[in-house]
């Protein structure tokens, strides 16, 4: 799978994540109450953008309690009117691409606190569209390996639907168009598969090494600075990090 790690990428994002609960699901919450003012209103059937979003909660360990009680709060409450989404892009240290998508409702403090963190660990900030074109946008998911046969996931995945398949051995990834992600994902979980982490994501063309050590350390705070940042949903770049002992 392009030689990237994607099951050591998953397995750091969900240590992290654990370790880290409350600051997940408040995000995620956030993402949800924005759907349900954008898409239409509470009910996913009728949806699609909040059935998208409480898909990825389901993936980060939400129970349905809670998204349950943050989709009857934003029914009734206007605060997610105040929220606008906004995608940066720049550059880590050692030339790094990233892309960074917020929900903001103060874009001069959102903008001013990602400044700081690029200058601070030796990348910069850029204009929008700088590494965008180094990207696609493509429904991603991802199903653990262990006890499932390649060929049948495969199989089942590219006759609902799926563009690409790819494997690293631990991890069976799907892609998809963006359009076709929530039918692929529905026809899957139909199926009886379920996944590690699933939604639309913007994947590299081409994954970078970097090889000053120095500069890993630099690259890893930066990405600690950005996912601790209220305002920050996801972060996306093209280093391929190292397997981890």
């Amino acid at each position: 799978m392009s030689g990237h790690s994607k099951w050591s990428n998953i397995k750091r994002k969900k240590e992290k994540t654990d370790g880290q609960r409350a600051k997940v699901f408040t995000k995620i919450g956030r993402e949800i109450a924005v759907a349900v003012k954008e898409g239409g209103g509470g009910d996913p059937a009728s949806n699609s953008k909040l059935k998208d979003v409480i898909a990825k909660a389901k993936a980060n360990n939400v129970p349905n309690d809670n998204i349950d009680r943050i989709i009857k709060k934003a029914v009734g409450d206007g605060n997610a009117d105040d929220y606008e989404a906004i995608q940066y892009e720049g550059y880590g240290p050692s030339g790094i691409a990233v892309i960074v998508e917020t929900l903001t409702d103060n874009r001069n403090r959102t903008a001013g606190d990602l400044r700081h963190y690029f200058d601070k660990c030796g990348g910069n900030l850029g204009m929008t569209g700088c590494v965008g074109y180094l990207f696609q946008r493509r429904g991603v998911l991802a199903i653990e390996a262990e006890g499932l046969d390649e060929d049948k996931v495969m199989e089942d995945a590219l006759e609902v639907g799926a563009a690409d398949f790819n494997t690293d051995g631990d991890v069976y990834e799907v892609q998809t168009e963006p359009d076709d992600f929530a039918a692929v994902r529905d026809e899957l979980q139909t199926r009886g598969y379920e996944f590690i982490s699933a939604e639309i994501e913007q994947v590299p063309d081409v994954y970078n090494i970097i090889e000053d050590e120095e500069l890993v350390v630099k690259m890893e705070k930066l990405i600690e600075l950005l996912e601790d940042n209220d305002d920050v949903q996801n972060i996306w770049h093209n280093w391929e990090q190292p397997e981890e002992d």
